[in-house]
């Protein structure tokens, strides 16, 4: 169950870890963001900004969150999970806003994974992670889109994908308090279909310089 009260923790502190940490402190959320380097440079600016967000190391952060976001590169993922200790994983709730991007440069805007079209990194890290309830969101729009993106009294929709029903519906809940409309796609599987969505959201953006769109399901 989500509340305010609900203690998140999030796994990565990039671009995408601040934004979400961000996000999860505006709804009154006690927020612990998880990093390598607690020195880290590029989290002074942030330390100052958002004083009441703690920066601790990913174990801690693994212990303290009821609910963890999984923000890191997902060549890396597996590596802060075990720096975090898989044990704090257990039964918790795990969103995995991650993708499968490989280190080689983008072919005419379009961007490389290390998976096959038969696989997914959800399934790999649900795999790692047995004993968790992932679910994949978050991954197909940008970090400045994620939190009240705002288009016009239109509500984007964001794809999830996660083997378990409850864990699901509170992401549900999580994504209508941020601003977007949920397509639950199905099991963990599904997610071999929408992590290729983050390819097709970067393309407008290496070819065209144009980041701030995101997709919409039309039902008749």
């Amino acid at each position: 169950m989500y509340q305010e009260t609900t203690k998140i923790g999030i796994i990565g502190s990039g671009p995408v870890g601040q934004a979400l940490a961000k996000a999860f402190s505006n709804e009154g959320n006690p927020v612990m963001l998880g990093t390598r380097d607690i020195q880290k440079q590029s989290l002074q600016n942030f330390r100052t900004e958002n004083p009441v967000i703690r920066v601790s190391s990913f174990e801690d952060t693994a212990q303290f969150g009821e609910i963890l976001v999984l923000a890191t590169s997902g060549d890396i993922t597996k590596d802060a999970i075990a720096l975090s200790g898989k044990e704090n994983f257990n039964d918790k709730l795990v969103i995995d806003t991650t993708n499968p991007i490989a280190k080689q440069a983008p072919t005419n805007g379009v961007l490389h994974f290390f998976t096959d079209p038969n696989e997914s990194l959800l399934e790999h890290l649900q795999a790692f992670l047995p004993d968790a309830k992932l679910v994949k969101a978050f991954n197909s729009v940008g970090n400045a889109l994620m939190y009240k993106p705002g288009f016009t009294g239109t509500k984007p929709t964001m794809f999830i994908a996660g083997n378990d029903e409850g864990a699901k519906q509170t992401v549900t809940t999580i994504l209508s308090a941020f601003g977007w409309e949920t397509e639950d796609m199905g099991k963990a599987e599904a997610a071999r279909a929408i992590e290729p969505l983050a390819i097709l959201w970067c393309i407008p953006g290496f070819t065209k310089n144009q980041w701030t769109h995101a997709f919409k399901l039309l039902k008749k």
